[in-house]
């Protein structure tokens, strides 16, 4: 049998998630290009069609969620935003205004706001996660589990621990983006209780260091044991690729969703 393109990925533990972000911003790529290369992986991993509702947390999960506000809007496709916190980083303010002068309508979470749309994207809590949901995030999580929309979690579902994949709650998605690297939790048994596809963007964050490879089915009998982990059933081998996108020709160029 040929071997596919695309038959290992790194995975990585959260802590050099962190270091491996914390270096490609110091060395070579704004902090404001990279959330956007992340919106931008997001968009071009699903279709999008009707009413999109982005939850919104206050730290950078939150800005994925504002930057790809500003890309749905720019390419025409409804959206509208909302907050579980009105906390904002720097980068995830600049797409916040960003989205607001492009008319995305923003509004604090109450309950039933995710009743009705077409797709809700999960932007709530990143890979830092730990514990369980407090309201009113786990009223939140509660009313996106069962409001019968197509649901998308940016990076990592929400409520979910970044290393191990446990949660007494998380967002069940149809789709996870993760961002950068796949981390270590997404791809436990853990995991695939909340997960039914996963898919990686791939940004641009050059890798501190090297820890375990995701092996495909095809590659399985070639790999060491020790290094390596079988392909969940729930993901996706080939990542999207949008390592050299850049933010300052986000609004004068559009964008295809495929």
């Amino acid at each position: 049998m040929k071997k596919s393109e695309h038959c290992e990925l790194d995975c990585i533990s959260v802590a050099n998630m962190r270091q491996s972000d914390a270096l490609t911003i110091a060395r070579w790529t704004p902090g404001r290009t990279l959330m956007y290369r992340a919106a931008l992986g997001v968009y071009r991993a699903a279709n999008w069609t009707k009413t999109t509702v982005i939850a919104v947390g206050g730290g950078n999960n939150g800005g994925d969620g504002y930057a790809l506000a500003c890309i749905l809007a720019a390419n025409g496709r409804p959206c509208r935003i909302v907050m579980l916190s009105e906390k904002r980083t720097e980068d995830s303010g600049y797409y916040a205004a960003q989205a607001a002068a492009l008319g995305v309508p923003m509004e604090a979470y109450a309950p039933g706001v995710f009743s009705g749309c077409d797709t809700v994207v999960d932007c709530l809590l990143g890979t830092g996660f730990q514990g369980s949901l407090r309201d009113p995030w786990r009223t939140a999580v509660q009313e996106i589990n069962a409001c019968g929309a197509r649901v998308v979690s940016v990076d990592i579902n929400s409520g979910m621990n970044g290393d191990t994949g446990e949660a007494e709650l998380a967002v069940r998605s149809d789709l996870t983006v993760t961002v950068g690297y796949v981390k270590d939790g997404l791809v436990t048994a853990q995991a695939g209780r909340w997960i039914k596809r996963l898919r990686l963007a791939d940004i641009g964050i050059v890798l501190a260091k090297k820890e375990r490879r995701i092996v495909c089915a095809e590659a399985w009998d070639d790999a060491r044991k020790d290094a390596a982990i079988p392909c969940p059933p729930w993901l996706d081998m080939t990542p999207i690729d949008v390592r050299t996108a850049s933010e300052e020709t986000a609004f004068l160029h559009r964008e295809e969703c495929k």
